[in-house]
């Protein structure tokens, strides 16, 4: 492509499309060619690929890991300060997080993953406009589903207490549940604001966002907790007002923003049409989403049926805090993945999709053992920023080489989900999570745990089993896929949307999910 070319369009296009930059722009599309350049030297082809590729993806990547982590990390904020109160609060604030807040978590993420789809087509189309209605129809939905939701938070106890859990644990569990009510209808209206946003490159103000409000957070929760005397529902009540500070600020930014003019145009009454279609597809984006979410916290549910449930939760918590921690990377890795294979796909580089997949996946698996080390290094002391207790700390240290296996193991298997997500492998994914999670990983775990009396560790070695299982089977089909043909699939599903799909409100736009000037 000569500088004429490229210039143009750029020239032509609105304010929000001239935040590519023609060196970007040109960066994406030179990927393809020095790969497939057969008279270059191999070596040198690949150094300058990946150094291609490096920049392309940490500007997807980077901001996306300072959102998720930061977001989680007020979470765990809320198990430290719980853990302070005191043991039996920590297992409280594990059993009501884990075990209750990620089912509602899993469900919402699942369901608010479709506008990610959504709006990614629509944004590449050009039919602007339409991502406002997809993020208005998708909040209905999840709204809607926050009321069923807010029934089973109600009565959490009893359903605690009906899978087993101690009465006293699930009593001060249900405590903690009662103030994340509010969380639910946060969720509803942060994720699809986030996938709206993500599908248009722009992850930067969320971040600024929620650094902002990781600290307010802090704060707020030490006020309540020591300052007010609120106790544990003091912790989860400001947990949904720290959402809900996130949800508003994010919001404000669409509306002011001339990045998001073209993209959000104001209410419309067509956010109430195509709701079961719309419905539909939100179920079935949900499916692989939740089963991966909702997996460690079985672990979470069966160690509460152990002989020492309060020491066996404890422990778990904060293993399992760190490693949604250290999750959280891997899942800004699965964003720039799913974003870096649908894109080049739909540009039609098969070449330069296979090698955004090697690239992202050795980079998270780097990473991702780099913390493992320092993880294992710090065993000893890791568990006194929860928890004071030395027989916790002691149980933490017997699990952190296990914990040390599944931060690995989870350096690469959501970066392949992400690959999964820009291929359109949905179906195919759920199919193996269920194998490999629920038919191999919960029974073995459940086998370890119980009847040959591994305790936490049986249950944690059989369901990491499960996840060993499923990353071996994503890995053989990731590097086995015929690329070419995932191109020519990429570019049905297009001709398909622009003959069925919409109106065309379109702007001039020569790669438009490639804008990371934020």
């Amino acid at each position: 492509m000569d500088s004429e070319n490229l210039r143009q369009p750029l020239i032509s296009s609105p304010p929000l499309i001239r935040s590519l930059s023609a060196a970007e722009y040109r960066s994406s599309n030179q990927l393809e060619s020095i790969l497939s350049d057969a008279e270059t030297p191999y070596l040198y082809r690949i150094r300058s690929a990946t150094f291609i590729e490096l920049k392309l993806l940490f500007r997807l990547a980077a901001p996306a890991i300072v959102v998720y982590m930061l977001n989680y990390i007020m979470s765990m904020a809320t198990m430290i300060f719980s853990g302070h109160l005191g043991n039996l609060e920590l297992a409280a604030a594990s059993l009501g997080g884990t075990g209750v807040q990620v089912f509602a978590y899993g469900l919402m993420l699942g369901m608010g993953s479709a506008v990610e789809t959504l709006c990614g087509q629509a944004y590449g189309a050009r039919k602007y406009d339409m991502l406002g209605v997809y993020l208005q129809r998708s909040t209905i939905l999840l709204v809607a589903t926050g009321i069923p939701l807010t029934i089973i938070y109600v009565f959490s106890k009893p359903i605690l207490i009906l899978l087993g859990q101690s009465e006293t644990i699930a009593a001060s569990a249900a405590v903690f549940v009662y103030g994340l009510i509010p969380q639910i209808f946060a969720y509803a209206a942060n994720f699809p604001i986030q996938k709206f946003l993500q599908a248009q490159s722009i992850i930067a103000p969320s971040a600024y966002i929620s650094s902002a409000t990781l600290v307010l957070h802090i704060f707020l929760t030490w006020l309540a907790v020591y300052k007010i005397g609120l106790g544990l529902i003091g912790t989860s009540l400001i947990l949904s007002l720290s959402w809900w500070i996130v949800v508003i600020a994010q919001f404000i930014y669409i509306l002011t923003s001339d990045r998001c003019k073209y993209t959000w145009t104001g209410f419309s009454m067509r956010a109430f049409s195509g709701l079961p279609e719309f419905l539909k597809l939100s179920a079935a984006s949900a499916v692989m989403l939740c089963l991966e979410a909702w997996y460690y916290q079985i672990l979470v549910l069966l160690a509460g049926l152990l002989k020492n449930p309060e020491l066996a939760l404890d422990s778990l918590s904060i293993c399992m805090n760190i490693n949604g921690w250290v999750f959280m990377i891997s899942v800004g890795f699965n964003a720039a993945a799913s974003v870096r294979v649908s894109n080049e796909l739909g540009a039609g580089n098969p070449k330069s999709a296979a090698f955004s997949v090697i690239v992202v996946n050795v980079c998270a698996f780097i990473i991702s053992v780099i913390i493992a080390v320092i993880v294992l290094a710090l065993r000893d002391v890791i568990s006194y920023a929860f928890t004071e207790g030395e027989i916790v700390s002691k149980a933490v240290s017997d699990l952190c080489p296990l914990l040390v296996l599944t931060l690995i193991l989870n350096g690469v298997q959501p970066v392949l989900s992400g690959v999964a997500v820009g291929c359109g492998w949905q179906k195919f994914v759920a199919y193996v999570n269920v194998g490999c999670y629920y038919v191999v990983g919960v029974p073995l775990g459940a086998l370890l745990g119980f009847k040959f009396d591994l305790g936490a560790k049986g249950i944690w070695s059989g369901m990491m089993a499960g996840t060993l299982i499923q990353t071996i089977i994503l890995l053989w089909f990731t590097f086995r896929t015929d690329w070419n043909k995932e191109v020519e699939e990429a570019q049905k599903r297009l001709e398909i949307w622009n003959d069925k799909k919409g109106s065309r409100n379109e702007q001039p736009d020569p790669s438009p999910l490639l804008q990371f000037k934020e």
